[in-house]
């Protein structure tokens, strides 16, 4: 069973790193629905089916999904064939809710993530395995270098931590890379009090032009000059903390909305 370079597989073999990440999961969420994204050879799932959940996993490999049949047996009806990517990830437990867990293929693992935003009100909790950068990427806090719109979008509707640091050697064939497991758990209150989508095109189009201050970068948004005045426009996005991006989207939104009447 060789790692195919088409998936960005690296088997994890640090058996000790896999039991740490399944017990990071809280079970005591009151959710028994888990989705297992890319077991390959099931080095997370042999300690999920350990556990008293009901467990389904999403392998795009033909030759894993093989390999997964023949070694968990158990599993075999809830084996999805499919690349998560195009998972409708509501109809998997009925629209009910779910944590996800993984050793995330590291081509895709900013991909997986936008895509649990899409769906965070299945998703209250989420543990995963990235390449170290991406893991510090999406945890970074505001003024730092990794921060960006990957920080700003997960950190608006969940809190998360770096729970465990990998070694390419825990991995068959080892990554070029460092690996780093983050835990993300959804806020209570996910109500941001400004236009969802306006927010996400004031973060995406603020970190377009990192280097620029947001008056520069934010042109195309705004209808009234006026607004430039406030002081926020000064600034890079990084400088910028989760509040400040909404205050920002709430005065653009303000602005557009008079800009009309």
């Amino acid at each position: 069973m060789r790692a195919k370079k088409s998936f960005g597989q690296h088997f994890l073999i640090n058996q000790n790193a896999a039991q740490q990440i399944v017990d990071a999961l809280d079970m005591d969420l009151g959710i028994s629905n888990v989705l297992e994204i890319g077991p390959g050879k099931g080095v997370l799932t042999q300690y999920l089916l350990e556990k008293d959940i009901n467990l389904k996993v999403v392998e795009a490999d033909r030759d894993m999904v093989a390999h997964l049949n023949n070694e968990f047996p158990q599993l075999s009806e809830d084996i999805i064939f499919l690349d998560f990517l195009k998972l409708k990830m509501s109809k998997v437990f009925e629209e009910k809710p779910f944590l996800l867990i993984g050793n995330y293929p590291y081509n895709i693992s900013s991909q997986i993530i936008f895509k649990m935003l899409k769906y965070k009100e299945l998703v209250p909790q989420m543990v995963g395995m990235f390449q170290r950068e991406v893991a510090e990427r999406i945890v970074a806090p505001h003024g730092s270098k990794t921060y960006g719109v990957i920080s700003v979008l997960v950190q608006a509707f969940y809190t998360g931590k770096v729970i465990l640091k990998v070694s390419p050697g825990s991995f068959s064939p080892p990554p070029k890379v460092q690996s780093a497991v983050i835990k993300l758990e959804r806020k209570e209150n996910q109500e941001l009090g400004c236009d969802e989508r306006l927010f996400r095109r004031v973060v995406k189009a603020g970190f377009n032009q990192r280097r620029k201050m947001l008056r520069n970068s934010l042109k195309t948004l705004i209808t009234d000059p006026d607004i430039l005045d406030n002081k926020i426009f000064n600034q890079r996005p990084e400088q910028l903390s989760l509040e400040h991006f909404i205050e920002l989207t709430l005065l653009i939104e303000e602005n557009t909305h008079t800009h009309e009447s």
